[in-house]
């Protein structure tokens, strides 16, 4: 793939110039594609929770989200860790991790996963009957996650992806993607 020259970081700054990426980094976005169908459906399903005032157990509803929601995790989880095993390492070396870009992804990506383990374990826990607004509650992790994760997507193809094709040399894009693997 033909590489396009550095634009002098004018995409990470909300600049009008798009970044072409190599091929590691594009599929690291397109996998954002998939996985925001997934989230989207199911924080829709989420927001519908407890709103029906005729259903006096939504424990079966729960236990339908948890599955989508289960499924979901299940394609974020190798994701998160090529770029967090990969991506991230190979820019810490320019940018650091402790501060900046990489631990507000880290940070993000603990975030969200935290908030699914909630949503799940709380599901998990329940016996018995489940009033609405017992249901909304629990509801509410799984919105919270499709929250950061629509923020984090969003910085991710807008800033950290272009920043990641400035930054990394040719050697370290083709370590990238072995690490990630081909599409």
């Amino acid at each position: 793939m033909e590489q396009t020259p550095h634009q002098c970081g004018a995409s990470m700054f909300g600049g009008r110039m798009p970044v072409e990426l190599c091929e590691p980094l594009a599929r690291l976005k397109k996998e954002h594609g998939p996985l925001r169908e997934q989230m989207n459906a199911f924080a829709r399903e989420a927001a519908e929770i407890g709103l029906d005032g005729g259903v006096a157990d939504w424990s079966g509803r729960l236990a339908e989200l948890k599955r989508k929601v289960d499924a979901f995790v299940g394609e974020l989880d190798p994701h998160s860790e090529r770029e967090e095993g990969a991506l991230f390492p190979l820019m810490a070396k320019y940018i650091g991790r402790e501060s900046g870009p990489i631990a507000v992804m880290e940070y993000e990506h603990d975030l969200a996963k935290t908030n699914l383990k909630k949503f799940s374990e709380a599901v998990e826990q329940i016996e018995g009957a489940v009033d609405a607004a017992k249901a909304k509650e629990i509801a509410s992790c799984a919105i919270q996650a499709h929250a950061v994760l629509t923020e984090h997507f969003m910085k991710e193809e807008n800033v950290l992806f272009p920043m990641a094709e400035n930054m990394l040399n040719e050697e370290e894009k083709a370590k990238l993607a072995r690490a990630v693997g081909s599409a």
